[in-house]
């Protein structure tokens, strides 16, 4: 949990100094997500086992700055099914973004991924800085993990590659494109190729998204006796609001 604190303590410490810096409202930003999905897929690895899965989360921004802090949950299963108890992931993020010239943006930050009962052989807890870069609709972002990532042991330094673009089409959506490399450190074998290709709208109510999730790996799959493929090929419907 040492691990943890400090990380958590600046999200917290953040939030604090940004409310109390200025007074007016206009200066600052607090919204609230909620979203229903048919599977939780994370870096193209199902979470939830192919179920659905119910997230929620609250963003702050301080807008003249940048700074941001916010926290993030999810339903999922993968704990579980790795012999620990936990059906719950509860996120913990802070950060600075801006632009460095016109077009050109940049994000920095800290991520904490957290599972409250945390029971696995090895700490299930993350935590990565992360970096990004955007140019218009496209971006690149790199997150480096400071301790053990997600279960594995003696995985400090693990490093994903996330590249994609966000792109205004016809009808008032957006197409979705994504392609990831997960490394992990000390485990070769786990290291893989994830992709998504989507297209989104809002529709004021709420915002719709189809996208094609798929990896080239075979390495994680589910619980016996089914060990079912978890990065198998799977389109996904996504219903969110923002308010």
């Amino acid at each position: 949990m040492n691990k943890l604190f400090a990380p958590f303590a600046v999200c917290c410490f953040m939030i604090m100094n940004i409310a109390h810096a200025d007074d007016q409202k206009t200066d600052n930003s607090l919204t609230f997500n909620v979203a229903a999905l048919s599977d939780y897929r994370a870096r193209g690895i199902s979470q939830t086992r192919f179920d659905s899965a119910l997230q929620a989360g609250a963003d702050f921004v301080n807008i003249p700055t940048g700074i941001y802090a916010g926290t993030w949950l999810s339903t999922i299963k993968w704990v579980e099914d790795q012999g620990g108890t936990d059906n719950i992931e509860w996120d913990f993020y802070a950060g600075k973004r801006g632009h460095i010239i016109t077009n050109l943006s940049y994000d920095v930050g800290v991520m904490v991924y957290t599972y409250p009962r945390n029971d696995l052989r090895t700490n299930a807890n993350s935590t990565e800085i992360y970096g990004q870069l955007g140019y218009g609709p496209t971006y690149a972002k790199y997150s480096y993990s400071v301790g053990n990532l997600f279960g594995f042991a003696n995985s400090r330094g693990s490093g994903y590659l996330d590249v994609g673009a966000n792109i205004k089409a016809a009808f008032g959506t957006t197409l979705n494109l994504h392609a990831g490399q997960q490394t992990i450190a000390n485990s070769s074998s786990a290291n893989y190729v994830d992709w998504k290709i989507g297209i989104s709208k809002n529709f004021g109510f709420a915002t719709g998204a189809l996208a094609v999730i798929g990896a080239n790996t075979n390495y994680y799959v589910g619980p016996a006796p089914d060990f079912v493929i978890l990065t198998k090929t799977e389109l996904i419907v996504t219903f969110s609001k923002v308010f």
